[in-house]
C-alpha cells in the first residue's frame, strides 16, 4: 500500500465497522500481526478470528506487570487457543540501566527512559519482521489520541525500504462499546477492571481511577496529559514548536 493509497483507504474506511477494517487489513496483508495488552484488543482477537482463524499476536512482557496480567494472557491464550508470542526487553539494555538507575527512576525523571527499554525496543523488534500492525487504539482514549485514524502509515517504525501500515479498527470506538461487546460475546477481561483499573500498563505506573475520571488518568499519574504515550504510539503527541 503507497502513502496515498493508505490516505484514501483511510477516508473511505473512517466510518467502517471494525470487522470491515479487520478484512482489509487480514486480507491485504499477509505478514500483519495484533499487538495484545488490554480490553480493546481482545476485542480484536474475537472478531479477527471471526475474520480469519490464523492470525498472528504479539504482546510485550515488560517484567513489571501485574501479576493479574499474566493470568488475563494466560487465559486469553487457552480460550481462543492462541499462540501469542511474549516480547521481552534486551537484557543488556535493562541490567545497566537497572543498576544504574534502580527500580524507580520513572518517578522522578520521567517514563521515556524505562518505557524505552522495556517496551519500545522489543516493539522495534517485532515490528521489523512485519508489514502491517493492528492495535485498539481508541481517540478518546486520550488528549493524545484524539485524531487516531482507522488507517495510518507507521513513519515511527518504518525504516528505509520498509512502509509499515497500522490499522486501528476501534478508533471511533467508545470505551461503552467496548465493553458491551465484551459483555455480548463473553470476552475475556482483565480481572483489575473490576477494581477501578480502566488503562492498564506496569503495576508502578497504573492505580485505579476514581468515578467520572477519565481512563487514562490512572496511567503515570504525575506527568502531563499531553504527553502520556510510552512511545508505542510517539506519533500522536504532536510538537509544540
Amino acid at each position: 500500500m503507497s502513502e496515498l493509497n493508505v490516505q484514501q483507504l483511510a477516508l473511505e474506511y473512517d466510518n467502517a465497522s471494525p470487522r470491515k477494517v479487520l478484512e482489509l487489513a487480514l486480507e491485504n496483508i499477509d505478514n500483519i500481526a495484533i499487538s495484545f495488552s488490554g480490553a480493546e484488543d481482545v476485542v480484536l482477537i474475537d472478531i479477527a478470528r471471526k475474520v480469519k482463524k490464523d492470525i498472528q499476536v504479539f504482546s510485550l512482557d515488560t517484567g513489571r506487570l501485574h501479576p493479574e496480567t499474566y493470568e488475563f494472557m494466560e487465559r486469553v491464550r487457552k480460550h481462543y487457543d492462541l499462540d501469542i508470542e511474549v516480547m521481552t526487553p534486551d537484557s543488556e539494555l535493562l541490567q545497566p540501566f537497572v543498576k544504574e538507575k534502580g527500580l524507580f527512576s520513572f518517578f522522578e525523571d520521567g517514563h521515556q527512559e524505562c518505557c524505552g527499554i522495556r517496551k519500545i525496543e522489543p516493539l522495534k523488534r517485532k515490528l521489523a519482521t512485519l508489514d502491517g500492525w493492528i492495535t485498539g487504539q481508541r481517540k478518546d482514549q486520550s488528549p493524545t489520541r484524539s485524531e487516531v485514524p482507522v488507517i495510518q502509515h507507521d513513519h515511527t517504525f518504518s525504516g528505509p525500504g520498509k512502509n509499515l501500515i497500522k490499522f486501528n479498527p476501534l478508533s471511533n470506538w467508545t470505551s461503552e462499546q467496548v465493553w458491551d461487546y465484551i459483555r455480548m460475546f463473553d470476552v475475556p477481561y482483565n480481572k483489575l477492571h473490576e477494581q477501578g483499573y480502566t488503562s492498564i500498563g506496569c503495576q508502578p505506573c497504573t492505580r485505579p481511577v476514581l468515578p467520572n475520571q477519565h481512563e487514562r488518568e490512572g496511567r503515570w499519574w504525575w506527568e502531563e496529559a499531553t504527553h502520556k504515550e510510552c512511545g508505542l504510539h510517539a506519533a500522536n503527541i504532536k510538537s509544540e514548536s
